[in-house]
């Protein structure tokens, strides 16, 4: 593999002279798998073959003995070539040698995760109640979106219970309500209803398993909210066209924004359906699409529309990389993989931005609204609407009346015996 990248044999030689080459080797064979250019290999090569050598200095003559040596190698190539740039600057450079060595290290040692972010646990009270995401799964059958919502806010109340001193079998109504009386101003009232929800479901559960001695479970009160008491965000369609006009469509990446954000806009799809959607999910033959494992649980079949058919054909000729993949849209940099949700919701933002749209929070789910916005003004019932963008109840629906700006005006102005 070193002989596509290199031209000059003595340079393949000298790469092999060191000790670690068969990890170099297998990292390089990594590389290519997973799109990186050739330049970007030409770039790290060098940089872990001097890793070797700096490691060999240093004591190492194993690879389990590698991972000691990793920020001493970052710090003395930064005193080295660093010197005379601003701290952003180290930092970034730091970033780029350490994380060759750090990916070169995860595929040549078992176990060995790097100097990244501290793993959180997956359940904070472990030997505590080892066993309740299993019960959220098993018994509850919560989706895993769901499943990591109640870690985040487990890990809150774990970090609160920690910080005080407390521990989970000394949990009583003063603790409850001193955590959600701590909690409650540093995030939003539907995060935190979330959070009273999933510990009520935790108190429940620990009642049960005999963990604590009372249900404490109903003394968990929700934050008071009025029904929609909000406004969904929508745009004019006249706003939504103009984001669409501002994607460059003359790069892959430009190919791939636009087909999102046709799906976005055109059927109202969630930032995780547009992410997930696969080649075998689109019928080319009938011209429709299905989205599968929807929030509400049902799968939806959509009629594929020509302008978004074009896109999403221009983008998988055009745009997309030669990837073994199924899911449509993929990371335009290395390493490939699909892309994820959260990238959807930050191109939808950049374009809203660029486009010079105002709107209070920008994401993929402002042209969610605007879709249903649109279907309003073209006098679609609620229910269809809903139906439409995968609603389970009408309910979740009827806060889009609040949108519906003609037929409120003609309650205003009429005598009210149609509404009767």
């Amino acid at each position: 593999m070193l002989e596509n990248y290199y031209v000059r044999p003595a340079s393949v030689d000298r790469i092999r002279a060191s000790w670690i080459a068969p990890a170099i080797e297998q990292y390089v064979n990594w590389m290519a798998e997973h799109g990186y250019t050739p330049r970007s290999v030409l770039h790290r090569v060098p940089v872990l073959v001097e890793f070797g050598e700096f490691a060999k200095t240093h004591g190492a003559n194993e690879l389990a003995q590698l991972s000691d040596h990793v920020e001493p190698f970052v710090q003395a190539w930064i005193g080295r070539r660093g010197r005379g740039r601003c701290a952003s600057r180290r930092s970034r450079l730091a970033h780029e040698i350490r994380n060759p060595v750090c990916q070169m290290l995860q595929l040549a040692i078992d176990g060995y995760v790097g100097p990244g972010r501290p793993h959180k646990p997956e359940n904070p009270f472990e030997r505590q109640a080892p066993e309740f995401l299993a019960y959220l799964v098993e018994e509850k059958g919560l989706r895993p979106r769901t499943i990591y919502q109640y870690r985040f806010h487990l890990r809150q109340f774990a970090t609160y219970l920690d910080r005080n001193g407390i521990v989970l079998r000394a949990v009583s109504p003063t603790v409850i309500s001193g955590f959600i009386t701590e909690y409650g101003p540093r995030v939003a009232w539907t995060t935190l209803r979330n959070a009273c929800g999933t510990l009520r479901v935790f108190l429940r559960y620990l009642y049960r398993e005999g963990v604590v001695a009372r249900d404490l479970s109903s003394l968990v009160e929700f934050p008071q909210s009025y029904r929609y008491a909000g406004i969904p965000r929508s745009i004019a369609w006249d706003q939504v066209e103009r984001i669409l006009a501002s994607v460059d469509r003359r790069s892959p990446c430009g190919k791939r924004d636009y087909a999102m954000l046709l799906l976005l806009a055109t059927y109202g799809l969630r930032a995780c359906e547009v992410s997930a959607l696969s080649l075998d999910d689109v019928d080319w033959r009938n011209e429709r699409f299905r989205i599968r494992d929807r929030k509400a649980g049902n799968t939806t079949t959509y009629p594929l529309s020509a302008v978004a058919g074009a896109a999403i054909v221009d983008y998988l000729k055009n745009g997309r990389p030669a990837t073994t993949h199924r899911e449509v849209f993929m990371r335009m940099t290395a390493p490939l993989a699909p892309i994820q949700s959260a990238a959807v919701v930050s191109r939808a933002a950049y374009f809203i931005r660029k486009a010079g749209v105002s709107v209070p929070r920008t994401g993929s789910h402002v042209l969610r609204h605007s879709c249903v916005q649109h279907l309003l003004n073209a006098h679609f019932s609620l229910k269809h609407i809903g139906d439409y963008i995968g609603h389970r109840n009408i309910s979740s629906t009827q806060i889009y009346g609040k949108i519906a700006i003609e037929e409120l005006r003609s309650v205003a102005q009429g005598d009210g015996e149609d509404v009767l």
